[in-house]
């Protein structure tokens, strides 16, 4: 039980974005999500809004196949407060993304990051390094595939993450039916 000067607990999802095309003649930036990856997009959306999330801040890189996710998401009935497009995230290393997140918003109890393998996997092993559900341990390790989606939670404040200050209660992967 929390007492009145307890931090609020955050909720911190993070989500490898959803199938993407490939053999395109595009840069890998610009490349778009895949017929699958369109139907995994609405799935998120539905999966977020079936288990009450409702991000204070949504931030996603600029990647097409991750703004396209975050788009399918809420074709799926995602909602969020604030959405942000981030060129940062697009090829970040874990340790970048932690000083992303130790800027967000204090005011922002629920957060949503879109972002890419291995950043995404590598965010997830360095905040909760092992704390939370083994059964949720035990998929995120088999593999984190696109459409992926962690659920950590954490006492400390956004400014406050570090190594091992969150755990994880969930790793699910939304998938949309043909």
């Amino acid at each position: 039980m929390t007492s009145p000067n307890d931090p609020p607990r955050r909720t911190l999802l993070l989500a490898r974005h959803a199938k993407s095309k490939w053999g395109l003649d595009v840069d890998d930036h610009d490349r778009p999500l895949s017929g699958r990856g369109r139907r995994d997009g609405v799935a998120i959306g539905e999966f977020l809004t079936g288990n009450g999330y409702k991000p204070d801040v949504v931030i996603s890189s600029t990647a097409t196949r991750a703004r396209q996710t975050w788009e399918r998401a809420v074709a799926g009935g995602a909602v969020a407060r604030d959405v942000r497009y981030d060129d940062r995230i697009y090829e970040a290393w874990s340790g970048a993304l932690v000083k992303l997140v130790r800027r967000l918003p204090e005011d922002a109890e629920t957060v949503l990051l879109i972002g890419h393998s291995p950043g995404i996997p590598d965010l997830v092993r360095l905040l909760a390094g092992r704390r939370g559900k083994k059964k949720a341990w035990t998929r995120l390790e088999a593999k984190f595939p696109t459409s992926g989606l962690a659920i950590l939670h954490s006492d400390h404040d956004w400014a406050d993450v570090d190594p091992g200050t969150a755990e994880l209660s969930d790793f699910v992967v939304p998938r949309g039916s043909d």
